[in-house]
């Protein structure tokens, strides 16, 4: 039986750790004041917090829509199923990204209402308009034939297609392992072995550009691999990314460092969090107010929670309008 409980479950995520370096007050709202806020008896602020949590934006809507499409499209490998054309998969991502405008534009009460089941872009709620930035527009639409035809001639997808030579493991589900009671989350793209060379393969779909992180999720995933399935060697594990924007597919050479490194990454940072905890056993936050604020413009003129942090110039603008 679900129990509502006061606060939610302490736990690490790339994302998370991202999170709490770029603002530890967004970093708060995300993680402590938006608990339960789906619920009718939450207080308004969590119900508010939670639903600001939900918004995306235009990059991001379109690397969740590719990345849902991409795993739907192995799912019909794997199954014998016919496999989309370019052009049709193009259409396909086309119609999430313009049913995403038509829900932020024309449906924000049924947004307000099930936050986590209709889209509402940030371009459109804090421009207080029903259009996009040209500019953005131009780069998603610039992005999507060249994304998709680099997906078709993608090294893993070729992989995926000779499936005589590969044993599909799993891919897109939340998966932990943990370190002094706290769950690691890990969400891999695509996990496969490859039985020619008896090696295990880990892919991750990159939509944007590369990222000095991107070795080190990748060593995470790793790590949770051979932990799970008991790898001697992490020579036996090949780690990929597809940056589907440039159509390169780079494989990083893994050590033993690496791991370390990785392992060092989410306990030191685990540590940070438990800083800003007034109960670990409960997992029970220090008051927000002793969350600090972004004080960089520019990071915050990218964030959610814009009306929590300056409801007083939120509140003119709305007036404004």
């Amino acid at each position: 039986m679900f129990e509502v409980k006061p606060y939610p479950e302490l736990s690490w995520s790339l994302s998370r750790h991202k999170t709490m370096l770029t603002c530890l007050r967004k970093y708060a709202y995300d993680y402590y004041t938006s608990h339960n806020g789906w619920l009718s008896s939450a207080d308004t602020l969590a119900q508010q917090a939670y639903r600001l949590k939900k918004i995306t934006n235009l990059e991001m809507h379109f690397g969740s829509v590719v990345h849902d499409l991409i795993y739907q499209v192995i799912q019909r490998v794997l199954r014998g199923r016919e496999i989309p054309t370019e052009e049709s998969l193009v259409d396909e991502i086309r119609h999430h990204l313009n049913r995403g405008f038509v829900e932020s534009t024309r449906k924000e009460h049924l947004w307000r209402n099930r936050p986590k089941h209709y889209t509402m872009l940030h371009e459109i709620y804090y421009s207080q308009t029903n259009s996009l930035p040209e500019d953005k527009v131009q780069k998603i639409t610039n992005r999507l034939n060249t994304t998709v035809k680099n997906f078709f001639a993608s090294t893993s997808f070729a992989d995926v297609l000779n499936q005589q030579d590969m044993q599909f493991i799993d891919s897109e589900k939340f998966r932990f392992m943990k370190t002094g009671g706290v769950k690691v989350f890990i969400v891999m793209d695509l996990v496969y072995k490859d039985l020619n060379q008896n090696k295990w393969v880990i892919v991750d779909w990159k939509t944007g550009k590369k990222s000095e992180e991107d070795r080190n999720q990748l060593a995470l995933y790793a790590l949770y691999l051979q932990q799970k399935y008991k790898i001697e060697s992490i020579e036996d594990i090949v780690i990929r990314n597809e940056y589907l924007l440039e159509g390169e597919s780079l494989e990083h050479k893994l050590t033993e460092q690496d791991l370390i490194n990785v392992q060092h990454l989410y306990q030191i940072s685990i540590e940070r969090m438990k800083e800003y905890l007034n109960d670990t056993s409960k997992n029970e936050p220090l008051p927000l107010e002793q969350f600090p604020l972004q004080e960089d413009p520019r990071v915050c003129s990218r964030c959610n929670y814009q009306e929590l942090c300056f409801p007083e110039v939120y509140a003119s603008q709305s007036s404004n309008v």
